[in-house]
């Protein structure tokens, strides 16, 4: 059974014990760091000054990282998360050395939630039990965290399908809001994750005195297929989206053009109508049919032949 113990609000720590090995293996989780946190790692553990400031829960990394310092190894990493109905890159720090892991983040992160709550009722299941490695529970932890990207990616294939549906429904107007929206989460989740497979190539060249080193980079180098497979997809899905807005773009454009056309032939056919009214109505003494007892039928018989006249014209041109 594993230790758990709450620190502080936002400080909780995992012992992690196998009975059958020397030692155990800590894994402490921060969220919101702040002054009182960042103290505790000071008074703890012998960290750079700088990653502890990077810690801080005000301080937002542009880009991930990672560096090995004197006796631990110090990485960034972002993985998106859906926030309020968009795609928000959540930032981790990593610090990871013989003995302990710790894990440092503001934003809510399921994947990471339920495997902390895992390790902490039942962790005899984890590779990390069996071995009291921290770069093995590192693993662990990122594997969850990087399949949990499948589900958004899994989101936008069903948002793809509604556009689709919509664009071949006639509603094109509905499916540009939708387009956009996919736009957006395809990118953030590019801009998010454009830079894991290089920190994973590094982590494949981590050594311990605890696990053999071809191990490492065998489940470390299944990290980087699961990487190289997202990136793939998020392509696939990046190209369809564009191949459906060029439709959607092209089928309102069709839908404007048949518009415009209709409203064209409208007014050229109403234009010799208002010409002969324009011309009746002016006051010249001498105008034709003004007096003649039916003259304005006459005038309205002569309106209806230029209409059809001008009907027949588009009618032989195929303008219609």
């Amino acid at each position: 059974m594993p230790q758990y113990k709450k620190i502080s609000d936002h400080i909780s720590q995992i012992v992690i014990d196998n009975p059958k090995t020397k030692g155990s293996l800590r894994w402490i989780n921060i969220t919101n760091a702040g002054k009182k946190e960042i103290d505790y790692l000071k008074k703890n553990f012998d960290f750079n000054l700088n990653h502890l400031k990077a810690s801080i829960s005000t301080v937002f990394s542009q880009r991930p990282m990672i560096s090995e310092e004197k006796g631990y190894f110090f990485m960034i990493l972002h993985f998106p998360v859906y926030d309020n109905g968009r795609i928000v890159p959540a930032e981790i720090e990593f610090f990871i050395s013989h003995g302990y892991l710790i894990t440092v983040h503001n934003h809510n992160i399921p994947a990471l939630n339920i495997f902390f709550e895992k390790c902490k009722t039942d962790s005899s299941s984890l590779l990390a039990h069996n071995w009291e490695s921290s770069i093995i529970l590192l693993y662990e932890l990122l594997e969850k965290l990087i399949n949990d990207c499948y589900l958004l990616i899994d989101r936008n294939s069903v948002g793809i399908s509604q556009v689709e549906d919509m664009i071949f429904s006639q509603k094109q107007k509905e499916a540009v809001t939708m387009i956009l929206n996919l736009r957006r989460s395809i990118i953030n989740l590019r801009k998010i994750l454009q830079n894991h497979q290089d920190i994973l190539g590094r982590l494949t060249l981590v050594k311990s005195s605890l696990v053999p080193q071809p191990y490492i980079k065998k489940h470390y180098d299944h990290l980087i297929e699961h990487s190289r497979k997202i990136w793939t997809m998020l392509d696939n899905q990046k190209e369809m989206v564009e191949v459906l807005n060029n439709t959607n773009e092209s089928l309102l454009n069709d839908r404007m053009t048949s518009i415009m056309k209709t409203l064209t032939i409208f007014s050229v056919i109403v234009y010799p109508l208002t010409l002969l009214a324009g011309i009746f109505g002016m006051n010249a003494k001498y105008m034709p049919l003004i007096n003649h007892p039916y003259g304005f039928w006459g005038i309205l018989a002569l309106m209806t032949v230029c209409s059809m006249g001008m009907l027949l014209f588009f009618e032989r041109k195929r303008w219609l």
